[in-house]
């Protein structure tokens, strides 16, 4: 883990001087995200179709110039399952409020954390039950944050995330999430991304990871390697992540493989899928994934207990 120490030093010269970001107005925005799936997971005996809402959310952002070099900025959203019978089906994503200058910005609240940030969009399977979170740690949004991000200097930029005490519940200590990032995290603007990030005692995890993404012709290829270690142990856990997608007129065929080395354990996770554009804020996706959990259990039917099975069709519409 002394192994990113270095990136706070590379964070220094990405911060310097650049121009401010640009001021969005105020702005309502969302997405609907759902999909019926089969789901056979953990060796239950058959598969159980379901209706999932996959992270559908809405929120408002904007801002107010304060003069002509200070804005002030916000995000209010939250998570709404479509799918929860219950009715108690409004959760709390990122929310804060900040300023913004030639310095960068400065944001106090609810906040995903940049070692999370700096993934970019690397994970073509995320918020479905093949998002990365499934095999690695350090996906995590906190409350009770303070996080700095500097303005863009030569494509690189330089983020981190405090957390406190009350935050940082799991093991009840401050910590801190940094990542120096390159490029474009939405290939837009340029055609490569690549960031370092690193955690320290983040919901009680050391964490260190590394990204990169690009595009070549019409595919976008991505990777990732992550190293963690929780704080109150001895042992460390190497994962592997690749993606791999195709871009063929309204048509996007992904597919993406992880895993995870540990010391009893190396599960893995294999995901296909398609995404087929109804139009620019609407689409329609497909996916399977397999997760094995490498255990040796299994069930009276003589099953891997630990072998999951996901398949789906869904639509998402982006507002």
């Amino acid at each position: 883990m002394n192994l990113i120490k270095t990136s706070a030093a590379l964070a220094v010269a990405a911060g310097l001087a650049a121009p401010a970001f640009a001021l969005e107005p105020i702005t309502v925005y969302g997405k609907i995200n759902t999909s019926v799936q089969s789901a056979d997971d953990k060796g239950t005996d058959g598969s159980e179709v379901e209706l999932k809402s996959n992270a559908s959310r809405f929120g408002i952002k904007g801002g107010a110039a304060v003069n002509d070099s200070l804005d002030v900025i916000y995000t209010l959203e939250f998570q709404v399952n479509i799918a929860d019978s219950e009715g108690d089906n409004i959760d709390a994503r990122n929310q804060w409020v900040g300023i913004q200058g030639d310095f960068g910005q400065l944001l106090v609240g609810r906040n995903d954390t940049m070692l999370k940030q700096s993934q970019g969009k690397v994970d073509l399977f995320g918020d479905l039950d093949a998002d990365i979170k499934s095999l690695f740690e350090g996906e995590n949004r906190l409350d009770q944050t303070v996080t700095y991000k500097s303005p863009k200097y030569n494509g690189f930029q330089f983020g981190v995330t405090y957390a406190t005490e009350n935050s940082n519940k799991q093991n009840d200590e401050t910590g801190f999430s940094t990542a120096v990032m390159y490029g474009d995290s939405s290939l837009k603007k340029s055609n490569f991304y690549a960031s370092v990030a690193y955690d320290s005692e983040i919901d009680a995890h050391d964490v260190i990871r590394g990204t990169i993404q690009g595009k070549v012709g019409n595919f976008v290829l991505g990777a990732m390697v992550q190293n963690e270690e929780p704080v109150d142990g001895d042992d460390d856990y190497t994962g592997y992540m690749a993606s791999v997608a195709y871009n063929m007129n309204a048509w996007t065929f992904k597919a993406q493989y992880q895993t995870m080395e540990e010391a009893s354990a190396d599960p893995t996770s294999i995901s296909l899928g398609a995404d087929y554009k109804l139009a620019k804020p609407t689409k329609l996706f497909a996916y399977a994934t397999l997760r094995d959990l490498d255990k040796d259990a299994t069930n009276d039917a003589g099953k891997t207990i630990d072998e999951e099975t996901y398949v789906g069709l869904g639509i998402e519409h982006k507002f």
